[in-house]
């Protein structure tokens, strides 16, 4: 699994999370099969343009929005932290990103200390 084929999954999972649909809600949508959806969101597989597309419209996004700086990301070979926890947050609910992010807050605190 590359780190860009992660980026892409998680974003797919993100956008899904955030329209409340499940993946075979998704692949119903997007005419894909659900064991292909599963597949893309955990970055094993190579979406075609055309499964993008097809996803992108079933989340009512533009497939640029899918594929924002993923060129930087591939040319780069890897992913800054920031990025990755951006990500990470990103796919949490707004009460789970709360909560965890007060959990590192906390630590982070206590380590200054």
């Amino acid at each position: 699994m590359s780190e860009v084929t992660a980026i892409l999954g998680q974003r797919i999972r993100t956008y899904r999370l955030k329209r409340a649909l499940s993946q075979e809600k998704l692949a119903e949508l997007s005419e894909l099969h659900t064991t292909y959806i599963g597949q893309l969101e955990r970055g094993e597989k190579n979406p075609t343009i055309l499964s993008l597309l097809k996803i992108s419209a079933a989340l009512e996004i533009s497939i640029e929005k899918l594929l924002e700086n993923m060129s930087e990301y591939q040319n780069n070979k890897s992913i800054s932290t920031p990025y990755k926890a951006f990500e990470f947050f990103s796919s949490l609910d707004e009460k789970e990103a709360a909560r965890l992010f007060d959990i590192v807050e906390k630590i982070y605190k206590y380590k200054q200390n």
